[in-house]
């Protein structure tokens, strides 16, 4: 590949590659590079959730686990599939047995929110084996959220409907694409038990909630603070 992709916990931040000559040449900085980033036709940015010190209660709000991986918005249309990361970048070369398992999905086209993630022998994500590619062939997406199905915009709808048909596309269950299971019951009791398994945290997304591209209030996240993916965050300097 001509990128070269820095990591971040849940997200792939990649930006342009130069071999060092033309570095030296151009000196083009990494600033200006990311100012002139253009999103490909047909990538949509995803919908992201704020971060919380606690999860919300009550009976308004379900939540799922955050798992610790590649933000992936698949698209498949006319053209085909593509894996589109949080910057827009296709990834569909490096994951081909998800692009596989969403072309096989029983529609005519579909745009599908989820997160790509390697599981260790626990069966927890684990950003270590899919960040070194060497894992790449393992690589599942945990899809939460439908956008498009057949031509027809589902973003104005309320979530539990979107998550109703992405579960009956996504049935039987495939090899690379699974549906990230929700929960409707108290949120500070899902995130002590996701804790309690290792897990990164988790989201909480309020009942009726339409889809909205770029930070969300109704969609919430809690890190648990010992995840390895919290770890990472503080340690890294995303700087350099």
């Amino acid at each position: 590949m001509s990128l070269r992709e820095r990591t971040r916990p849940g997200l792939g931040i990649i930006e342009p590659y130069l071999p060092s000559p033309f570095r030296q040449v151009f000196c083009i900085p990494r600033t200006l590079t990311l100012h002139l980033r253009t999103h490909p036709r047909g990538h949509i940015k995803p919908c992201l959730p704020l971060p919380a010190e606690r999860p919300p209660s009550g009976p308004d709000w379900l939540h799922e686990i955050k798992h610790d991986g590649f933000r992936i918005v698949a698209r498949r249309d006319a053209n085909g599939v593509r894996l589109y990361t949080r910057n827009g970048y296709n990834f569909a070369g490096r994951f081909p047995q998800i692009v596989e398992a969403v072309s096989n999905l029983k529609v005519r086209s579909c745009l599908i929110d989820g997160e790509a993630i390697v599981v260790d022998k626990r069966g927890l994500s684990a950003f270590d084996l899919l960040r070194s590619w060497r894992h790449d062939h393992a690589a599942v997406l945990c899809a939460f959220d439908l956008i498009e199905v057949d031509g027809k915009d589902l973003r104005s709808g309320p979530i539990e409907e979107r998550k109703h048909v992405l579960a009956e596309i996504l049935h039987p269950e495939r090899k690379a694409i699974v549906f990230n299971v929700h929960y409707d019951c108290d949120g500070a009791t899902i995130f002590e038990h996701a804790c309690a398994l290792g897990c990164e945290g988790i989201v909480s997304k309020r009942l009726g909630s339409p889809y909205r591209s770029g930070r969300f209030a109704h969609w919430v996240k809690v890190k648990n603070p010992k995840a390895p993916a919290v770890k990472r965050e503080a340690e890294e300097d995303w700087g350099r």
